[in-house]
């Protein structure tokens, strides 16, 4: 069946509906804010962090290299997208409610009950994701993908903003673990009407890519390694580069154990990460047609590169702010130029292949807060930003290697 400017239409429509509803989960389960400081909050320790940044940013999107065989071998993907979706629904509500009813709960049970429901919530997100990014690209026409990631970004800034402001107040109504508890429940009723969008999709064009053994997917990898010199130029950059979406729940710990932050600051963190976030979504839509993703990459990895340098801003909340702005800004360029980049050099037959290659390219991003935790609890946080620093560095010779069309 062909894909119609009518159908892209509804597909366009229902997409921005889940994106929508998606920004307005996000604040109240933030992964860089909201889950750090819950299981600060909670009595866990700078390895802990570690172990749990790791799972949230780098080893979800890491396991999509197992993911990607299985799906690929299907020719319609939308049902293993409402079962990653549904999945992580069922991971926020079990949050909400051992949170509310952890009185009944041992410390040491809650923290394993957080790293449980959340290692759910990443992976299933990791499992939608592979089927995401191929229908994303095979049910919205070409000359409608940039309008959709620069229109995505401005509803997602409306909702974020506001979203954002209701999660701080929430953190400063109550005390712990009531106010987290709160937050995950919203969240969850949020992330179940953003599923109705994915329901909506219609999925026309078939794409299937036959992956018969374990070994066979290998070598389709390493048959696309050689035909395509985009990949692994694509992969050294989100190798390095990546880690600077890791970088904020490190500063959530180091704001704790520094200068004693609470729930509200956490509350405010959030709130100037998603304004960074939101200015930049507006900026990257007026935009839309005369940026391109190298600028986007070079940016937010200088970004990144300089952020540990304003923690030597001698007054530690101005420091900590503008860390956090420039982290919401980072999260947005990043997020737009690698997915962008993600469907130039794939094709409709190999997209989820692509994916799934795409998340071996997080295993630096999934190591390095694993390593993080254990260097900021042996060596200061010092050699962890100087270390932080010299990795995002090295993203430079990856961007400078690539060729961008758009």
């Amino acid at each position: 069946m062909e894909l119609t400017p009518k159908i892209s239409r509804r597909n366009f429509y229902s997409l921005l509906w889940h994106a929508g509803f998606l920004a307005l989960s996000r604040p109240f389960m933030d992964v860089d804010t909201v889950v750090p400081s819950l299981l600060v909050d909670a009595g866990g320790t700078a390895v802990q962090v570690g172990i749990l940044t790791a799972i949230m940013v780098g080893g979800s999107s890491f396991t999509q290299l197992f993911f990607a065989p299985f799906i690929s071998n299907y020719h319609y993907k939308r049902k293993f997208l409402l079962i990653g979706i549904n999945a992580r629904i069922i991971a926020l509500l079990g949050m909400a409610m051992m949170l509310l009813y952890s009185t009944l709960l041992s410390h040491s049970l809650i923290i394993w009950f957080i790293f449980l429901l959340i290692s759910l919530f990443s992976f299933s997100g990791a499992f939608a994701n592979v089927s995401y990014t191929d229908i994303l690209g095979k049910s919205i026409l070409t000359e409608s993908r940039k309008p959709f990631f620069s229109i995505r970004q401005v509803i997602n800034g409306v909702i974020l903003f506001g979203a954002a402001l209701t999660a701080k107040y929430i953190l400063s109504l109550t005390g712990y673990p009531n106010n987290y508890g709160y937050l995950f429940l919203i969240a969850f009723f949020a992330l179940l009407m953003a599923s109705l969008g994915f329901w909506n999709l219609k999925e026309v064009i078939p794409s299937k890519l036959s992956v018969r053994t374990p070994g066979h997917f290998l070598k389709l990898i390493r048959e696309e390694w050689k035909q395509n010199p985009q990949l692994k130029y694509f992969l050294g950059f989100i190798n390095t580069a990546g880690i600077s979406i890791s970088l904020l729940p490190f500063i959530i710990l180091f704001g704790k154990q520094m200068y004693d932050t609470g729930a509200g600051s956490t509350g405010w963190f959030l709130l100037i990460k998603i304004g960074g976030s939101v200015l930049t979504g507006f900026l990257l839509f007026f935009l839309a047609g005369r940026y391109k993703y190298s600028i986007l990459m070079y940016g937010s990895a200088f970004l990144a590169f300089a952020s540990p340098l304003f923690l030597l801003i001698p007054f530690h909340v101005p420091s900590l702010i503008v860390v956090f702005f420039i982290g919401g800004v980072i999260y947005t360029a990043y997020n737009v130029s690698m997915n962008g980049v993600l469907l130039e050099i794939s094709g409709t037959s190999n997209r989820a292949l692509y994916t799934g290659i795409a998340g071996a390219g997080n295993i630096l991003p999934a190591l390095f807060p694993l390593g993080g935790g254990w260097v900021i609890k042996h060596m200061g946080f010092e050699v962890f930003f100087g270390l932080f620093m010299l990795v995002v560095l090295s993203s430079f010779f990856f961007i400078f290697k690539m060729k961008f069309r758009h």
